[in-house]
């Protein structure tokens, strides 16, 4: 798996966890247990009834054991997108 995340290093990448939270940030570092180092890190907190909200987290450390998912972020995409109107259930945890 670090293999992989080498070529994301200073990249922006969402990062969801095992319970359910999703992270952005840049991607500064990573060890063999896939903890990796956010810069600039935010959390995206989903709701029906209201927008999403952008907690900003600054730099932030995602234990590797707690990782489910980490995808790259076009920033031009993620740019246009106006994240206040969005409406969603928020994730439920992964169950093992």
């Amino acid at each position: 798996m670090t293999s992989i995340l080498q070529p994301s290093i200073d990249q922006r990448i969402a990062v969801v966890t095992n319970d359910g939270r999703l992270f952005v940030g840049t991607l500064r570092g990573f060890d063999q247990t896939t903890n990796v180092i956010l810069q600039d890190a935010s959390e995206r907190v989903y709701s029906q009834d209201q927008g999403v909200e952008e907690i900003q987290l600054g730099l932030y450390v995602v234990r590797g054991d707690n990782i489910a998912i980490i995808g790259e972020i076009d920033d031009v995409i993620d740019s246009e997108i106006d994240h206040t109107t969005i409406r969603a259930a928020p994730l439920k945890p992964v169950v093992h």
